[in-house]
Parts: C-alpha cells; structure tokens; sequence
C-alpha cells in the first residue's frame, strides 16, 4: 500500500512518498481505507519540531480523515467492513497517521458517518471540531455534551473565524442555539464567517471588539473561542461577560499570556487553556458523540459556500499539502487517496 512517511524531523521536503505491506488488525482494532486525509497546524509542527532529529521508527503524518472501514478485530462491535467512518488523533502518541491508504486504529477512534455526510466533512472533523467543542463546553453551566439548545441564550465570540478551528466552534455555537459573534482580518474572512453562521463579524484590525460586540450584546460574550491568548487577552477581557470564560486553544508563538489579575478577578472571569490530544476521556468521548450528532444534522458542512474553502492534494503531493498550511491557506487542506 502507499503511504507517506519521514525518518526524521524537519521541512516538508523529508516526507517521501513508500510502499508498505498492509497492517495487520488486532483485538479492540480497526483497519480503515483512508480516501481523504486532512493537514492540521499540529500536523506539520509535529513534523518540524527539532528539526533534523532522526526517528526511531518511521512516522505516517496527519491526525484526522475519513474512508471506509476494512476490517476489524476482535471484540470490536458496532463497526463492519464497508462501514463510512471518519477517525481522530490516528497520530497521536503512534506512529500511524492517516497519510496513506490503511491505518489501524483502536475501535474508539474510528467513528460511523451517515451516508449524508461527505467524506470531506468527515475528515475535516477531528482535531478542529473536537478542539471547538471543548472549548465551548469548559464555560460553567454548560453541558458537558452539546446539543440543540444547549447554549440557547449564550453569547460566543470566536476570534479568527476563518479558520479551521473557528469555522468548528462557529457551527457548533449555532447548532447548539448560540448567538455567535466573530472576529476577523478582512472583508472576504467576514463572508467566511458568515457561512459558517457567525450573525455578527468585527474586523479587528479596524474596530474595536469589544465596543462592537457590547453594541448587539451589552452584557458581554459568556465563552470566546480564543485563536491567540497572548496577542488578544486585553480585547477578549474587554468583551467577555462576567463570569465568563475565555477558552485559549492555540498562540501564533511562545508568548507568556499575561492576565490583568485584578480585572479578571474581580468579574470572575475564567481563562481555560484546551489541547485537544490531553482532554480527559469522559470530556473527549461527550465531544465525539455531540460533533457526531451535530454532523449527521447537516451542521458541520464545509467548502467556500459553507466558510470554509477546500484545497486539495493527491497523496503524493503530501509535502505541498503540509506547505500550504504551513503558510497559512485560509480554509481546510485536503489530499485525496
């Protein structure tokens, strides 16, 4: 079978493109027919870090994708060949990821998709839905299972809502009842967001959030799904209600993020930092099931008419896929099999 793999860490130029033997399928297991593979951020920074460190065993990049089930283990129900399904964290902490054409996961990872659900959609689950979906849930009063009604009367700020991550915690603010609000860097990221269901959008490059949001929303946003805690914590202060939450998920870099104790103490505000990969596992499984749920209602839907444009690469052109996120294409990259 073909796969993509890199012997040591660095550019996209160490992913190669090998012939494997097919792997076995053991007890509790799942082998998967990967027809799409998505590329995350944490996808081409796992590859990068310590640039040059050579492996111990060769590594298969990306987390998420979907394809059909091949076969599976013992023990394993619920789940037969042929079955549509879409996987998450295939690489985390294995050296088997989803950039070739059959990975073996535990049966807990590998997740059935309604015939009505594209496989696009599917791949384009994972890392960003469940990272969103924890996100909305670490505010206090909040289920920790989301679903229809569940964040009816709430107020979420999403900054970045073009991105993959924001696009997720946007669809999923609205499938849950929210009023849902999102910063962004430009007009044509505005029209983005607004596709994906944001009613409001603030260029915060040219206004101030705060001030626009507390226009439509006096008392504040009860959760904002945070892209950049350090660069944004003075405006996500401003803009959050009292008591609310700031839910951090990623930093464009290394920054120390430095609260204004006093003001943040004072209205109770919380800050909440989310690593999808380190979620317990009752937090996890309720984010699987709800972003399960909420696809299978049409919900989670991508491509450009949907705020989130799709860019597509054959397997062997996987070292392009990981550069064009690496150099931060707007919307969702995808390499087909």
């Amino acid at each position: 079978m073909r796969a993509i793999v890199y012997d040591r860490t660095g550019g996209p130029e160490v992913l190669r493109l090998v012939d494997r033997p097919v792997p076995d399928v053991g007890a509790g297991e799942v082998r998967v027919r990967i027809s799409v593979s998505a590329v995350n951020p944490t996808d081409w920074k796992a590859r990068a870090r310590d640039g040059g460190e050579t492996l111990a065993r060769p590594q298969v990049p990306n987390q998420d994708g979907a394809g059909t089930v091949d076969a599976v283990g013992d023990g394993v129900t619920g789940l037969a060949p042929g079955d549509r399904v879409w996987v998450w964290d295939a690489a985390w902490q294995r050296s088997e990821g989803t950039a070739q054409e059959l990975t073996v996961l535990p049966a807990r990872q590998v997740v059935a998709l309604p015939d009505a659900v594209s496989l696009d959609v599917g791949a384009s689950l994972g890392i960003p839905a469940l990272t969103a979906h924890r996100a909305l849930t670490s505010h206090e009063g909040v289920p920790r299972q989301l679903r229809p009604g569940a964040l009816t009367g709430r107020t979420v700020l999403v900054t970045g809502g073009a991105g993959a991550v924001g696009h997720a915690a946007i669809q999923l603010a609205r499938w849950a009842g929210a009023d849902v609000v999102s910063t962004v860097s430009s007009e044509a990221k505005a029209v983005l967001a607004r596709a994906a269901g944001a009613a409001t959008t603030i260029d915060y490059t040219r206004e101030d959030v705060a001030t626009r949001l507390r226009t439509a929303f006096p008392a504040g946003a009860d959760i904002v799904v945070d892209v950049d805690g350090p660069r944004n914590i003075a405006a996500s202060l401003a803009a959050v209600a009292d008591e609310g939450t700031i839910a951090v998920y990623a930093t464009a870099g290394l920054d120390d993020l430095v609260v204004p104790a006093g003001r943040a103490m004072t209205r109770n505000v919380r800050v909440q930092f989310v690593l999808t990969y380190t979620v317990g596992r009752a937090d996890k499984d309720a984010a699987v099931a709800a972003v399960a749920a909420a696809a299978a209602d049409g919900a989670m839907e991508v491509g450009e008419a949907h705020g989130l444009p799709l860019h597509r690469f054959p397997l062997a052109e996987t070292a392009a896929a990981h550069r064009a996120v690496e150099e931060g294409a707007v919307g969702k990259v995808l390499i087909d099999l």
